[in-house]
């Protein structure tokens, strides 16, 4: 897992652990060695744009954009959805890597 160094995560240790992955952090100023991450905003961007005021989004808006994004097929996914993939990790005891 890579993240930016925002203070949200200063918990990286007990987040790799439970997850049990590796936990990076991208140099700043950095975007391309957070690919995912950067391709999750362009398209959370679709539907909030650059400037809106988060204090007029309804927690309805945000469930509707969280559906829409994570019943999205990736091509990284092998064209499954995220929610998809997520499924079959809990299903499979956390082994995705011979995913059908």
């Amino acid at each position: 897992m890579t993240s930016y160094n925002g203070k949200e995560f200063a918990l990286q240790k007990e987040v790799s652990e439970i997850l049990e992955v590796d936990f990076y952090y991208a140099k700043p100023y950095c975007r391309w060695e957070r690919g995912s991450d950067e391709n999750m905003n362009g398209l959370i961007k679709q539907y909030f744009s650059k400037g809106m005021s988060f204090e007029n989004i309804t927690d309805k808006q945000v469930q509707n954009v969280k559906d829409k994004v994570n019943n999205r097929p990736w091509k990284r996914f092998g064209y499954k959805t995220p929610n998809e993939v997520f499924s079959y990790y809990l299903n499979n005891n956390g082994h995705v890597a011979f995913m059908t």
